[in-house]
């Protein structure tokens, strides 16, 4: 750089703007160069003349802008560090926990009956935690009930939930089964549970515990971005070498498409139509009651906060669920159209039950989710409606031909806690 243009460009830096009157001489001297020094001074000086020799002030709405980001870019990070926080793998996908063993039953655990089959081969011991009529413990218990396994019943305050504190787990159903070490292998979802029994009931050759590590909850993040945990293979047995006799791929894959069915649709119609109204909802309580033999197996105050707080909830849960399932107000058309699609598919294929000859894994599925409300006006309401009645009440007479004898066990410290 020429020392002119050096010497104009530092006199820029530091001096104040000129007056104006001052301004046009200057300009006019600087004009009368030819010099391309004096050219590069005068553009020079002529920006800063217009800009008052100070630097532009920021626009208002930049400002904003900035400050926006950075606020949204603050809120965000603090937000991630307390997920990861409270939920270290709240990021991760594909993680997999296998089923919980415990040393023995639980402390405080009452078990509320038993059934005992004289017959059962299967040297299994199975302590079920359950609400009577929740429709995923009604499969589990017609599964049980069809092989005529003997297992001890838990029953379960559905609002306080007392006899699974010590579970990380608060939902049933729930098995404990006693391995061949002598602890027990904590199961949940009712589909994995008969799936896990199913197939050591095929080959004893494998302790049920380590079958149990083959049925693990996987993580994943569903369409909408939300993290969840399932057992993605919960429909499959798991054979050995070879498939049983008698099973081919055809009835696996019927088999898996209808239990899946009854969980995935089947099941989300009982809710809103058992608890329509308030009145319907109670009237449904008070018949959980009576089945369940909740005045037996808990105080009244229990009893009582059981149904009415129970009624009260499922009542609002069940307009949640007809909403997230698009439901029309006619409930029980859709109810009805389920029922018909199941009794289709058994005109078509010219069967007793899905299975053929015998109740398959689908038919007690299906059948243990409508026994959770055969005592409820839906159920009613379909027997006069579809064609449901028949088939239902076939399943119904071998599920209880085969159920083990019902044995009551007593209750201690009942009183103290009434």
């Amino acid at each position: 750089m020429s020392c002119f243009r050096l010497a104009t460009a530092t006199a820029l830096a530091g001096v104040r703007p000129l007056p104006a009157a001052s301004r046009s001489g200057a300009l006019r001297l600087l004009t009368r160069k030819r010099n391309p020094d004096v050219a590069f001074a005068r553009r020079q000086f002529a920006v800063a003349v217009e800009n008052g020799g100070g630097k532009k002030k920021p626009n208002g709405t930049f400002k904003l802008a900035v400050l926006g980001a950075t606020v949204g870019a603050a809120t965000g990070s603090v937000y991630t560090m307390y997920q990861r926080w409270t939920d270290g793998s709240s990021h991760k996908e594909h993680e997999e926990t296998k089923p919980t063993r415990l040393g023995g039953i639980p402390a405080g655990v009452r078990i509320t009956k038993r059934y005992v089959n004289p017959k059962d081969t299967s040297g299994l011991d199975i302590v079920l935690f359950q609400f009577q009529t929740c429709p995923f413990c009604c499969k589990v218990r017609a599964f049980l009930d069809f092989m005529g396994i003997s297992y001890a019943v838990v029953e379960v305050d559905a609002v306080l939930r007392q006899d699974i504190r010590w579970s990380s787990v608060k939902k049933v159903p729930m098995v404990l089964i006693r391995q061949q070490d002598g602890q027990y292998v904590q199961m949940v979802d009712s589909s994995a549970i008969i799936s896990l029994i199913a197939t050591y009931l095929q080959d004893k050759r494998t302790d049920i515990g380590e079958l149990a590590q083959f049925y693990p909850h996987t993580s994943f993040f569903d369409d909408d971005g939300k993290k969840k945990n399932d057992i993605l293979n919960k429909y499959f047995l798991m054979y050995r070498e070879h498939t049983p006799k008698g099973v081919s791929k055809e009835t696996e894959e019927t088999d898996r498409k209808w239990r899946s069915w009854a969980d995935s649709h089947l099941v989300h119609l009982i809710s809103p139509n058992c608890y329509q109204t308030m009145g319907e909802s109670l009237e449904t309580f008070e018949w959980f009651s009576q089945a369940g033999e909740w005045d037996v197996h808990f105080p009244k105050w229990e009893r009582d906060l059981m149904v009415y707080c129970g009624a009260t909830a499922m009542w609002a849960i069940a307009k949640i669920l007809k909403r997230r399932h698009a439901l029309t107000d006619d409930v029980r058309s859709h109810m009805y159209d389920a029922l018909d699609q199941w009794t289709t598919e058994l005109k078509n294929r010219n069967t007793k039950f899905m299975g053929g000859k015998q109740p398959s894994l689908a038919d007690l599925s299906v059948f243990g989710v409508l026994s959770s409300m055969e005592g409820c006006q839906t159920f009613k309401d379909c027997l006069q409606n579809t064609s449901i009645g028949k088939w239902f009440y076939d399943v119904k007479a071998l599920v209880e031909k085969n159920r083990g004898q019902l044995q009551r066990e007593r209750i201690e410290n009942l009183a103290a806690i009434a």
